[in-house]
């Protein structure tokens, strides 16, 4: 198989509609790591992104027949793009399911290319079963996003751009991975013309199919995917993309949204370009390795996947960029309520440069405080921070790692109230669709208070909600109830220090703990 998929690979026909992206240095990042440090551009595609390589190989395939009845396809983002823009190169008909929750900018953009376009579900899953019925129904071709050996070969062109651009020795080339056309594709090509090369993977922590995949030794459906990086939210790796990646790829790294959003900072700093999340993801894979295996003068590739972000991200990027690059910390404090107590406070942190501070007084002992520093020496300053403004006398709890504290309490310090008896604190995922607010509320229990509510839009197919109800002795049966029907996913958060310190009734730690986090 390894040789028909190479001649696949480099009998592609992909070029009538791709370009041949460059491979930039990037000159900042390398002299940061120490490293050489390669950005291989597919965010400069006519769609902003590679995934119209796939696509169109794919189209420019089907035999005639079978391509004068349309094509179909299930996605809510870049794949959709580039069915629609490779059928109408091709003069052909598509038809593009997307779940409701899809952004608007790229539903418009995909009927910008022509292309019919059919909202249904909120998910890919559904929007997937409706594409497949309709397949059948209609006698459409249908073009998968990545299990598909024509598509995976479009991708693997990649690889080929790659080697042709660098002939000088390579260490690794870092590869974002959803559900694994394009590792796929790159890793039989490269495997064949250059085996010392290796071939790395990142995932978001949150969705790391192919690590649990190369794990079980067998693909592995995952309980729930986070949602930040949207482009490679994948429960399960596709099968021919495992079945060739799993002898090909030489490991799998895994961040965090905190190290994805410093690494669309690294690639806006080189090159002054603002990625997606999944177009990060294998800088924040370099950043990583370099900073866990201690290499220096390597020559590391990482694919910058796309640049379709919705603008109202950037905000929720920028906030949490600096965490990600480990120069900023944001920590809890506790302070006696007296005159002189903020200013003495102020003197234990020094010369740092505070980024934030939240404050309101609550009672008349002590004060919470909710801090943001900036650092300038990383991890190791933040640990010996932490432990200094401890031994001035002031409790600290380090929420720099907190995402409750990170998404909604930073936002709502001040809100601090005692006498809410058997409140709950739950960190819910609305659908970004109306009615789910609604949803909601209609199926809480009339006894039920909402004692607090807390929602960020950061322009994903979700809302981020922090919520706050009264549930009343005896009801914990019909609480677990209504969570299970209502279906959304959730994170209990009533033991969490963020709340207890700043929206809730204080409460020894680890006491309490209800329920099973979902996140």
């Amino acid at each position: 198989m390894s040789d028909s998929l190479v001649d696949q690979i480099l009998n592609a026909r992909v070029y009538d509609v791709a370009r041949e992206t460059p491979l930039e240095r990037a000159p900042r990042l390398s002299a940061r790591l120490g490293n050489h440090i390669w950005l291989k551009r597919e965010d400069l595609q006519s769609i902003f992104s590679f995934k119209i390589r796939g696509a169109y190989n794919k189209i420019a395939l089907l035999p005639p027949e079978l391509a004068s009845r349309g094509v179909i396809a299930a996605s809510a983002g870049n794949h959709a793009q580039g069915v629609a823009l490779a059928a109408r190169q091709r003069g052909i008909r598509a038809r593009i399911v997307m779940p409701v929750t899809t952004p608007p900018i790229k539903v418009e953009a995909v009927k910008a290319l022509s292309a019919e376009v059919v909202l249904h579900g909120d998910s890919y899953d559904e929007a997937y079963e409706l594409a497949r019925r309709q397949t059948e129904e209609e006698g459409f071709a249908y073009v998968h996003a990545y299990d598909d050996l024509d598509v995976i070969a479009g991708q693997g062109t990649v690889g080929v751009e790659i080697l042709r651009q660098h002939t000088e020795p390579i260490d690794a080339i870092f590869v974002p991975v959803g559900g694994g056309g394009l590792i796929a594709g790159i890793a039989a090509y490269v495997r064949e013309q250059r085996p010392e090369i290796s071939i790395i993977g990142v995932e978001p922590d949150d969705a790391a199919c192919l690590q649990a995949a190369l794990r079980d030794g067998e693909r592995t459906v995952l309980d729930r995917v986070g949602i930040f990086v949207d482009g490679v939210a994948v429960r399960q790796v596709g099968e021919e993309p495992f079945r060739i990646a799993r002898d090909r790829v030489d490991e799998v790294i895994c961040v965090d949204t905190d190290e994805i959003c410093a690494a669309i900072l690294d690639i806006f700093e080189d090159t002054r370009t603002m990625v997606e999340p999944a177009g990060a993801l294998a800088v924040a894979g370099v950043k990583k390795f370099v900073e866990t295996r201690d290499v220096a003068d390597q020559t590391l590739v990482a694919i910058v996947s796309g640049a379709n972000i919705n603008f109202h991200r950037l905000r929720h990027i920028s906030e949490r960029a600096e965490l990600g690059e480990h120069r900023e910390v944001i920590f809890a404090a506790t302070i006696p309520e007296r005159p002189g107590s903020f200013r003495a406070f102020c003197e234990a942190i020094g010369d740092h440069e505070v980024t934030e501070f939240n404050y309101r007084y609550v009672e008349s002992s002590d004060a919470h405080v909710f801090v943001g520093i900036k650092l300038d020496g990383g991890d190791a300053e933040r640990v010996e921070l932490l432990a200094h403004v401890e031994e001035c006398g002031y409790p600290c709890v380090d929420m720099t790692h907190n995402e409750m504290a990170k998404v909604h309490v930073r936002h709502l310090v001040g809100g601090r109230v005692d006498g809410l008896a058997g409140e709950r604190v739950l960190r819910f995922e609305f659908p970004e669709r109306p009615g789910a607010l609604g949803r909601f509320l209609s199926q809480m229990h009339p006894d039920w208070n909402i004692s607090l509510f807390h929602y960020r839009n950061h322009g994903a197919a979700v809302g981020r909600v922090l919520v706050g109800m009264q549930v009343p002795e005896g009801q914990e049966e019909a609480f677990g109830c209504f969570l299970k029907e209502l279906a959304y996913p959730y994170t209990e958060e009533t033991d969490n220090p963020a709340y207890r310190l700043f929206l809730g009734q204080e409460r020894a730690a680890g006491k309490g703990g209800r329920g099973q986090a979902r996140d």
